[in-house]
């Protein structure tokens, strides 16, 4: 989750689910890699699945698990540690198997931890998925009136979107319809990726109160928002009808700005890093990182209209996903290697003049969902941070349930209530 890249952004377009026995990452699962065993900051991004209903044994979820996902070779996939020179480019082996007695846990493993499915979220957040570890855990969890599944992995792993299949894919329900506007299209010609990635470049942003190192500890908080709300919210353009992210981006600028986060200046701005799934039509159950992140302006207007106007003028689906692939096939060109070029951009990108904070939008894009006699209630994307931001915000919709989620580092956890409750309002004020 934390979908950060590195400074243009972007993933290797393949097919493959998964590399050979030993082969270098691609740029961007390195990128996400390097984050973590540079110290920098824990990698870790989850997804929690609330159910309704008689949870299964461990027993039963781990053969659910071994015959749904069992033929995922990017789940046999374990980081090698680059050795000798530190400027190694790091490589990914692959398990002749897995084991789910390894990857499957039932609460409480170990027995430190919280008992709340949503106090053990905050807690593995910030545990690193390192060497010695299986890079990604299901955890089976306990609930009043229910359970809770919590699968959790290393973001050089699995990106947002790959979390929300493999929950899906678990659970039985209808079979999602492919999703419009990922038919496969022709690459655009080289000098055009590198021309729109190379001015993505630019300084956009200006650092906010929030902005700072990041310590070892997460907290999280939600707000659950009713679809119809969402829904409603969408209508609210006389122009027409806005996507459910633009929905979001603008409440996100609603809520920054109804804190005090923006500030004053209205030059240069707030900028959410937004990541944008690349897949096409026939790639929707490929894992892995396959998304490219765009920048998009948080207007600071009092009128909560004119901000969703403004912000879905500028992220019109089509424009949004040219500009993502752009950056992606720009990001799979590069060498596979580490310079002191690529380093200085590392920095840029991490900083708060690259952005002000991820904004990250998943969805199931299925109907009702369950697992053995339980209901999937609802679920919601947890990302990881960055350096330099401690604060994060997702929004995840599944049926008729949307969750937002706000995941900040222990010294700003004042922020994680508040700014999730604030995005809530500001979905709910663009109401008609």
């Amino acid at each position: 989750m934390n979908h950060r890249t590195p400074p243009a952004g972007g993933c290797a377009l393949t097919r493959d689910s998964g590399p050979a026995a030993d082969a270098p990452m691609t740029p961007l699962d390195a990128w996400l890699y390097r984050h973590q065993s540079s110290g920098a900051v824990c990698m870790t991004a989850g997804m929690l699945a609330w159910f309704e209903g008689p949870a299964p044994s461990p027993a039963r979820l781990r053969e659910r698990v071994r015959s749904r996902w069992g033929s995922h070779e990017r789940l046999r996939l374990t980081a090698l540690a680059p050795t000798g020179e530190p400027r190694a480019w790091p490589r990914w082996a692959t398990e002749p198997a897995w084991d789910p007695l390894r990857h499957v846990v039932a609460f409480p493993d170990p027995p430190d931890l919280p008992t709340a499915p949503e106090a053990l979220a905050a807690q593995l957040l910030g545990r690193p998925l390192g060497p010695g570890r299986p890079p990604w855990r299901l955890h089976l969890v306990p609930s009043p009136g229910g359970f809770a599944l919590l699968l959790v992995a290393h973001h050089a792993l699995l990106d947002g979107t790959s979390l929300a299949t493999l929950l899906r894919t678990l659970c039985d329900g209808p079979v999602p319809p492919p999703r419009r506007g990922t038919d496969p299209v022709p690459p655009p010609r080289m000098r055009l990726p590198l021309a729109r990635a190379l001015t993505d470049l630019l300084p956009r942003a200006r650092p906010l109160p929030f902005h700072g190192p990041v310590d070892a500890r997460r907290a999280v908080a939600y707000c659950r928002v009713p679809m119809a709300e969402l829904s409603g919210a969408r209508e609210a353009l006389p122009s027409g009808r806005a996507s459910a992210n633009a929905v979001f981006l603008a409440a996100t600028a609603g809520a920054l700005r109804a804190s005090g986060l923006l500030g004053r200046r209205p030059l240069p701005g707030a900028w959410a890093m937004v990541p944008v799934d690349v897949r096409t039509g026939d790639e929707a159950a490929l894992l892995g990182n396959h998304y490219a992140t765009v920048r998009v302006p948080l207007p600071g207007s009092a009128d909560p209209v004119r901000r969703l106007a403004a912000v879905d003028g500028f992220t019109r689906r089509a424009v949004l996903k040219q500009r993502a692939r752009a950056q992606a096939l720009l990001v799979a060109s590069r060498p596979r290697r580490y310079g002191a070029l690529t380093e200085a951009l590392g920095r840029y990108a991490d900083s708060p003049y690259y952005s002000s904070v991820l904004c990250s939008s998943v969805a199931t894009h299925a109907g009702p969902l369950a697992l053995g006699g339980a209901r999937l209630t609802a679920l919601t994307a947890l990302p990881s941070l960055s350096p330099g931001h401690p604060l994060a915000l997702t929004m995840t919709l599944h049926d008729a349930h949307v969750v937002v989620t706000a995941v900040t580092d222990h010294g700003h956890r004042h922020l994680a209530a508040r700014t999730a409750a604030l995005i809530g309002r500001e979905i709910r004020a663009l109401r008609p």
